[in-house]
């Protein structure tokens, strides 16, 4: 008799505890359908911000950059930047710059910044020399964006007009030895060109059509 009263109270005990959470799944469930509609929209709003400045930005020619905001090189300052036909280029939208990149012309690849130096410093006389344009070679020595996407689409644009140019065949950079400059450069389609002491450079490969 024992035995039975207790199999007929466990019974009741299971019974109530399955109605109780029955109950509160019912309570929850349009909490969780709201919760999953109010992310989808955060999300969809996000994307559409997202594609909306990508689509709307274009590169500029800049006279100066914030070389503070630059992560790699912030000791070359903007008249190192400018001199000797190097340049700076950076991606603007609604008139804020949210990507740089800065770019020395050679005709041969450095592997350090002195050498950075000395190859564009003698691929502009050779040029002035010869009443050419600089350097046949683009070194990206240095990139930084200030929002999301703007590294990758600096370098799309930057591909872009080297592949236009009429004297430029390479792209190559001086980057760091980090693994964000690694992954940053082969996520983007560099290969690994060389690397060096300090530095190692990863290249842009130029096809014309």
């Amino acid at each position: 008799m024992r035995e039975m009263f207790k199999n007929v109270r466990d019974k009741l005990a299971s019974k109530y505890l399955e109605n109780s959470l029955s109950k509160s799944n019912k309570k929850f469930k349009p909490r969780i359908k709201a919760r999953l509609r109010k992310n989808k929209q955060i999300i969809s709003k996000n994307l559409s911000n997202f594609f909306e400045w990508i689509k709307g930005a274009e590169l500029v020619e800049l006279k100066e950059c914030n070389i503070n905001e630059d992560p790699v090189r912030p000791e070359l300052d903007n008249a190192f930047r400018t001199s000797y036909g190097r340049k700076i280029y950076g991606v603007r939208y609604k008139n804020e710059i949210h990507a740089v990149m800065c770019f020395a012309f050679t005709n041969k690849v450095p592997k350090d910044v002195r050498q950075l130096d000395k190859f564009s410093h003698d691929a502009f006389l050779q040029s002035t020399q010869r009443g050419q344009t600089v350097g046949q070679i683009a070194i990206a020595y240095t990139v930084w964006s200030k929002k999301r996407g703007g590294g990758k689409l600096i370098v799309k644009e930057v591909f872009k007009k080297i592949k236009k140019s009429n004297h430029l065949n390479r792209l190559v950079t001086l980057s760091p030895l980090t693994d964000m400059a690694t992954k940053f450069h082969l996520r983007n389609g560099a290969k690994l060109l060389q690397v060096n002491e300090s530095t190692q450079n990863f290249e842009y490969i130029v096809r014309r059509k």
